[in-house]
């Protein structure tokens, strides 16, 4: 079994002992079409995994139609799920920067990781510090060094504000002691990256796509580290942060799938059981390696609410440490 297969996020004992693998269904769910909101644009590494879910799992549950409500870093979409009618025909395909970072960050996002339902974890997606080939840096010491030898002329971008990739520029900063390079927030990592590879801005940090990676192999970008403690199984050639010498640059996005709280828990049950053989298949599970994504297998509803909890805990004093807070 390869190692891609059975990651559990470094939940350890959280994954536990699984669910049964076929729970009853909910008596006529799903009888319509399922919104799953994506609170990012398209193309972003949200978009990529609620896209491909979908296709997936439509012989079980029917039309699955991803909608997209990008901006304020995702608060808007994911606001939105939050607020919607909980009866499973309306889902979040959500991470770690929605229902933990942001409203840690923020105190007026209008929703909290308790106005969710776990339904599974499916995907690790690993941040990275990506530079122009214009920035003489071919590692993370030599970056830091540049850095610091050219003070307040080096700017990064990020999806945005309070995103695992922008939490992850700013770790970065902290750890080099280079704190005056200047953060430019996009709306989702897909609007920077013309701009990085024009050079507009000389530094990305963006978690790890197929994309990202092609533009790295192709000379356009130069990708230095992922954030990680292992290689990823998309560019095993890339070096981790810990052999780069930060080894506590540490930052991997959660994706999974969320209900509304009060959702029914027949129907959490079927989307569990669906999404828990959406993840034993081989070819999903290939697809998302492909894309960048670590997958993660036995990861549902018990384990995923377990596993927000510690991630609130962990990233709660960073956020408030960093300075990000905003209100």
């Amino acid at each position: 079994m390869q190692r891609r297969d059975v990651l559990k996020l470094a939940l350890g004992s959280l994954a536990g002992a699984a669910l049964a693998a076929h729970p009853a269904a909910a008596q006529g769910y799903p009888d319509r079409p399922i919104r799953l909101i994506v609170p990012r644009s398209a193309g972003g590494v949200l978009d990529i995994v609620a896209r491909q879910y979908a296709e997936w799992v439509k012989t079980s549950l029917g039309s699955v139609i991803v909608e997209n409500q990008g901006g304020g870093g995702g608060i808007i979409g994911t606001a939105m799920a939050a607020r919607s009618t909980p009866d499973g025909y309306t889902l979040l395909l959500g991470s770690t920067s929605d229902l933990v970072l942001n409203p840690a960050l923020n105190n007026k996002t209008g929703y909290e990781a308790k106005d969710f339902a776990p339904i599974a974890t499916m995907a690790i997606s690993v941040a990275a510090i990506i530079v122009h080939p214009s920035v003489p840096a071919k590692d993370l010491k030599e970056l830091a060094a540049y850095a610091k030898a050219n003070p307040n002329k080096l700017s990064y971008g990020s999806a945005g504000p309070g995103t695992m990739a922008n939490l992850a520029g700013e770790l970065f900063k902290s750890l080099a002691g280079t704190p005056d390079i200047v953060h430019v927030p996009y709306k989702g990592a897909a609007g920077g990256y013309a701009d990085l590879i024009a050079g507009q801005v000389p530094m990305f940090a963006a978690n790890i796509t197929d994309q990202m990676v092609a533009l790295h192999r192709n000379g356009k970008v130069r990708i230095l580290a992922v954030a990680t403690e292992q290689r990823l199984a998309i560019a095993p050639e890339i070096p981790t942060s810990a052999e780069a010498g930060y080894p506590e640059l540490i930052a991997k996005l959660a994706l999974g799938l969320f209900a509304p709280a009060a959702t029914p828990a027949p129907i959490l049950d079927t989307l569990d059981a669906v999404t828990r053989k959406c993840m034993d298949d081989e070819a999903f599970r290939a697809q998302l390696v492909k894309a960048g994504f670590e997958p993660v297998l036995g990861v549902g509803r018990r384990e995923t609410a377990e596993f927000i909890g510690a991630e609130q805990k962990r990233w709660t004093p960073v956020v408030m440490s960093s300075g990000l807070k905003t209100q």
